[in-house]
């Protein structure tokens, strides 16, 4: 079961990339640009599940390219990757890292960069 700290584990091996914070949570950035988070959910998230229990643990927001890609990764990944209401419109994805397995987890976050990182850090 990969935890945040694998996740910046699997980060340090991209070029181009540095960790920092943003609202409060661990973030990766690749040329000045976000592309993996910790996306802990607030009320708001947890209050528009209802009756049905969240996806518990930590959960890591990786960007994607654009929202065609969005529902492709959704529809091909594992239950472990999801959205919610407020990333609608928005090119990301959550991933349940209590449940991704390693091997998704390491695919998502190395596209995720690749969905950021400038043209010259490509060919490293």
């Amino acid at each position: 079961m990969p935890n945040i700290d694998d996740v910046a584990r699997i980060t340090a091996g991209l070029p181009g990339v540095s960790e920092g914070e943003r609202r409060g949570a661990r973030t990766w950035f690749v040329g000045g640009k976000a592309f993996a988070w910790e996306r802990p959910f607030s009320r708001a998230d947890t209050r528009r599940y209802g009756e049905v229990t969240p996806p518990s643990g930590p959960i890591l927001a990786v960007a994607v390219a654009d929202l065609d890609e969005k529902d492709a990764v959704i529809a091909s990944s594992s239950k472990a990757v999801f959205t919610i209401p407020h990333f609608n419109g928005y090119a990301a994805v959550l991933v349940q890292l209590e449940v991704v397995p390693d091997a998704e987890l390491v695919e998502l976050i190395t596209d995720a960069w690749r969905a950021r990182a400038p043209s010259e850090l490509m060919d490293r």
